[in-house]
């Protein structure tokens, strides 16, 4: 069985890979709000809208003191390609090991058109300034995300 975070669990750390040959650590981030969200494979339909999605938010999302960080278990030239492609302006990182999609649950079995099968279960975390989970949402859809994200985080309130 899969652990699954909680709000108020401590934010497993990491150091991964860009696509653009660079690297982040999620610690380096302290101090801002950060959406981490785990999809399972670039330039799939799901994906490509959920990121492009995540991507056509970034400028409010930042404005409101967010950084996004999008990570699958893709190699970042596959990553490169997909940003290319799709003209993405979020921060795409590479866990080919999945070890850090393992140590936020975001990894294991998943029922996939009625069998079960082990793979990346398309989740999100908001972690909070002082590297908390604030927010942890398993099996999200991939459509309308974002837009339901904001709401659970009450950005649209009036």
């Amino acid at each position: 069985m899969t652990t699954r975070l909680q709000p108020g669990d401590a934010a497993p750390d990491f150091t991964l890979p860009t696509d653009d040959g660079g690297q982040v650590t999620l610690s380096d981030l302290r101090g801002r709000r950060v959406i981490v969200y785990f999809y399972p494979a670039a330039m799939t339909p799901g994906c490509t809208k959920q990121a492009c999605d995540f991507s056509d938010s970034i400028d409010r999302l930042k404005a409101e003191g967010f950084e996004v960080l999008g990570i699958s278990p893709d190699a970042p030239e596959k990553l490169a390609r997909f940003r290319e492609r799709d003209g993405l302006t979020i921060t795409l990182l590479s866990d080919p090991e999945k070890e850090v999609l393992t140590a936020y649950g975001a990894f294991g079995e998943k029922k996939l058109y009625g069998k079960v099968v082990e793979g990346v279960i398309r989740s999100t975390f908001v972690i909070d300034p002082e590297g908390k989970v604030e927010l942890a949402q398993y099996n999200v859809k991939a459509t309308g995300h974002v837009a339901k994200l904001r709401r659970d985080l009450k950005l649209d309130a009036a």
